[in-house]
């Protein structure tokens, strides 16, 4: 028990220090345990903070851990850091990252085709709020660039994993296709 105690500490203390996500694999390299003494050291730690009721909880990404401030408290961090709230997504932006999200990796041109008109400008406004990124290029001519979402994606949204991601069920799709050709049948 002393050993994960000792365990939770040093992560504690890491995570801390790097004020960024941290894959799992560094850090079991550096704190010399495999991955799974990590996960329950993770685990351990995440439900002494939510226990506690402390301002900071563990967030576990899909192959990494951070440190960050409740949730709870975003309005006197915000506060304190004099930082603006960031302004909400567009419409736009919300349908392009949806896309992304579920079907990643993607090219722009797959975004366009499944929006119907030119996303170059949302795309390159998601890059900059660090929602989603280059992830290489397509071996087709022209190599297009593949995008997909970031660990800020996840975090914003409160996801661990892509994996926790709404199903899109077949069922809402032909509800609301119905729904469709009922308005246009009424008009």
């Amino acid at each position: 028990m002393e050993q994960l105690t000792e365990l939770c500490c040093a992560l504690e203390a890491v995570l801390f220090a790097a004020g960024e996500p941290v894959p799992d694999s560094r850090l079991c390299a550096v704190l010399g345990v495999d991955k799974q003494a990590l996960a329950e050291a993770a685990s351990m730690l995440s439900d002494e903070y939510d226990f506690s009721r402390r301002g900071i909880r563990l967030l576990t990404l899909e192959n990494a851990y951070q440190l960050c401030s409740r949730a709870d408290y975003a309005q006197q961090v915000r506060a304190v850091l004099e930082t603006r709230r960031a302004p909400a997504l567009s419409s736009s932006a919300l349908e392009v990252l949806a896309i992304i999200a579920y079907k990643q990796p993607v090219t722009k041109t797959y975004i366009e085709q499944v929006r119907g008109v030119d996303s170059s400008g949302t795309v390159n406004t998601l890059q900059e709020k660090g929602l989603i990124e280059d992830c290489g290029r397509l071996d087709v001519p022209g190599r297009p660039i593949l995008y997909r979402t970031t660990d800020a994606f996840l975090r914003s949204f409160g996801l661990s994993s892509i994996s926790q991601l709404p199903d899109l069920s077949e069922p809402l799709g032909q509800e609301m296709e119905q729904m469709s050709l009922e308005n246009t049948a009424e008009g």
